[in-house]
């Protein structure tokens, strides 16, 4: 899953406000081998305010109403690569889940944890898919003082209860796709343990999504501050999701991630 910030403050610093820099982005995304595209129209920092959901909309419009002129123009890298790529917008409110849905999205990257059915609902009427992300509470709201006492266990109830809450709204269990959240109300620690017991969230029988791309913990680890810095560790944390059976990867550098992903696949298969 490539991202592509349709916004200006991007922790990562690639974010643009740019239409065409923002396709160009995509088309080099999916050149690159980026079965999936995630665009997202509002920064999830907490030390930003939120933006009116009117914009919000206007910024994904712009985007998604060339999203197919964007396939068009390229070619699949390989004869594994999903072909057309899945268009996901990572977005909460309802407002924006269903503007983008009447767009084509076919997957919502729901960084708000599903906190009702409505947009389980507004997904299940358009016959997409919802990621669901682990967190706290509501976005755009700092979580430094997030304490668990055992990190997976509560992500582990947590996914119980959203994937009742969305077959209750008539979403088909093969349309969730689970994120444990990365860096999302989790400390160090948190990160680190979820990170070591990935496995566990096979039990649930669904695609599991791990957005490690540039993520903190990592900058923790290696004592570097500048997230444009860290696609090396962002690799290391994919290896060690593939061998915890995750099956897709949210990266900016999606070149690196799909020369990784395909040497660790090879290694794997080999006889």
């Amino acid at each position: 899953m490539g991202i592509v910030n349709v916004n200006d403050d991007s922790f990562s610093g690639d974010g643009s406000l740019d239409v065409g820099e923002a396709l160009g982005q995509a088309r080099a995304q999916v050149v690159a081998g980026a079965d999936i595209v995630d665009f997202g129209a509002e920064s999830a920092r907490t030390n930003r305010e939120a933006i009116p959901v009117e914009e919000e909309c206007a910024r994904l419009r712009g985007v998604l109403e060339r999203w197919e002129e964007v396939v068009s123009q390229a070619e699949p890298r390989d004869d594994e690569q999903v072909w057309p790529p899945v268009l996901s917008v990572n977005t909460w409110r309802n407002e924006a889940v269903a503007f983008a849905l009447e767009l084509g999205a076919e997957l919502v990257n729901d960084m708000g944890g599903l906190p009702d059915g409505s947009n389980a609902q507004l997904v299940s009427k358009h016959g997409a898919a919802l990621l669901v992300m682990h967190t706290a509470g509501p976005p755009k709201v700092e979580r430094t003082d997030q304490r668990w006492g055992d990190v997976m266990v509560e992500i582990g109830r947590f996914f119980e209860d959203k994937l009742a809450l969305a077959q209750f709204e008539g979403l088909p269990a093969d349309h969730v796709v689970l994120d444990p959240g990365i860096d999302f109300a989790k400390q160090r620690a948190d990160n680190l343990q979820l990170l070591k017991e990935l496995d566990g969230l096979q039990r649930f029988d669904r695609p599991v999504l791990l957005p490690v791309s540039r993520k903190t913990v990592i900058g923790e680890v290696l004592g570097v501050e500048d997230p444009l810095a860290l696609d090396a560790g962002t690799i290391g944390l994919l290896a060690a999701g593939m061998r915890s059976g995750v099956q897709i990867f949210r990266i900016h550098n999606v070149d690196a991630a799909w020369q990784a992903v395909k040497v660790l696949a090879a290694v794997d298969s080999a006889d």
